[in-house]
């Protein structure tokens, strides 16, 4: 018997793109033939994704009656693009994860009869895929709690995690080690340029108001915007505290394997890889992200003990220099917080998924 065809179909961003990796790595280790459907800014992120074909299909968002009417006409398009394309690989099944790219292949699917499913990243449901999740077979959720589900769909959810990367996910197996009583604290505070004022500039200044015995000890790893980077050092190099700044770190599984406490926002993979790794983390939630879903992405963190939240509206120096105090000081405290993080991690989230794939595939479908 021929191997059974699966489409990935992922947004343009890496939050997308990374889970529909890990998704599509597991299922071609089972024996399936991969498809990725995307859009031209997609294709960035999925350089090494290991599709037999790509599809780049039209897709486009707008506001406004024009530009509703001309997104539209692209997601049309491409809806009959993936058509033509899904008889000619006789697809069994079809995987969304979000972004409005992901429409036009999800929406051929489901025009044809063939089974399809979704995965929500994030804690609450997103725009696009509350369009398609009255006609899909199953939502596959990040979170326990999943929120923006109407409620006769409720019984499609299942938990099956958010997939992360093979490195980070190897991070599961170590111990956490608190800081020892006279031992340098570690520190790593990550963030992309939406996180750019408070993570560049509130963050430091917090850390060098803590108690000279704590800051003494503080080793800092801090992502930073290229035109803060200066500015980040200095407060650094003022307050006596070592510190690497840099726009970017390509080894974040490593720093992560050495770090104490991570600061940073909760976007959907920021979290998952934070309770993969059982780190102790203080987030700071992304105020304008879309139906404040960072909030919820960190409240499973928040309940467990495993972090901290400071609301974007409160987080100021003084607010984060009494957080970070609290726990910093404590390595019992940090300990116990590695332990909270841990008990809600899913690791094997890429092997959850394709269980559920092979399920959903395996429903009957008359494909037209």
């Amino acid at each position: 018997m021929s191997a059974r065809v699966c489409v990935v179909a992922a947004g343009g961003t890496g939050g997308h793109m990374f889970p529909a990796e890990a998704l599509a790595r597991e299922l071609a280790g089972r024996g399936w033939r991969i498809v990725l459907a995307t859009d031209r800014r997609g294709e960035q992120y999925a350089t090494a994704f290991p599709a037999e074909e790509r599809l780049a299909l039209d897709a486009a968002t707008g506001s406004g009656p024009i530009g509703l009417a001309k997104a539209g006409l692209a997601i049309g398009r491409g809806v009959l693009q993936a058509r033509s394309a899904f008889r000619r690989l006789d697809v069994a099944v079809a995987v969304g994860f979000g972004g409005y790219p992901s429409a036009p292949a999800l929406l051929a699917a489901i025009s044809q009869g063939r089974p399809a499913l979704l995965h929500e990243q994030n804690a609450v449901l997103g725009r696009t895929n509350r369009m398609l999740a009255p006609h899909v077979k199953a939502l596959a959720s990040s979170f326990p709690a999943l929120e923006r589900v109407p409620a006769p769909l409720a019984s499609r959810v299942h938990l099956v995690g958010n997939p992360v990367r093979p490195d980070i996910r190897a991070l599961f197996d170590r111990p956490y080690k608190a800081p020892t009583a006279r031992g340098p604290i570690r520190v790593l505070i990550t963030g992309g340029s939406q996180g750019a004022r408070i993570l560049s500039e509130v963050a430091p200044r917090a850390l060098a108001a803590l108690p000279p015995a704590v800051r003494a000890r503080l080793v800092v790893q801090q992502q930073s915007r290229p035109e803060t980077l200066e500015a980040a050092r200095a407060l650094y190099r003022d307050a006596g505290i070592e510190a690497e700044v840099a726009p970017f770190f390509t080894d974040m599984a490593a720093r992560l394997s050495s770090v104490h406490l991570v600061i940073g926002r909760a976007g959907a993979s920021t979290c998952s890889e934070l309770a993969v790794a059982a780190l102790p983390s203080v987030l700071i939630p992304l105020k304008i992200a879309m139906d404040d879903h960072q909030r919820f992405n960190a409240g499973g963190l928040v309940a467990a003990g495993g972090a901290a939240m400071i609301l974007e509206d409160e987080a100021s120096v003084e607010t984060l220099t009494a957080s970070l105090a609290a726990v910093l000081s404590d390595p019992d405290r940090l300990a116990a917080m590695s332990a909270g993080a841990r008990s809600v991690a899913l690791p094997d989230a890429a092997a959850r998924l394709a269980d559920l794939v092979e399920a959903t595939a395996g429903q009957t479908a008359s494909p037209r």
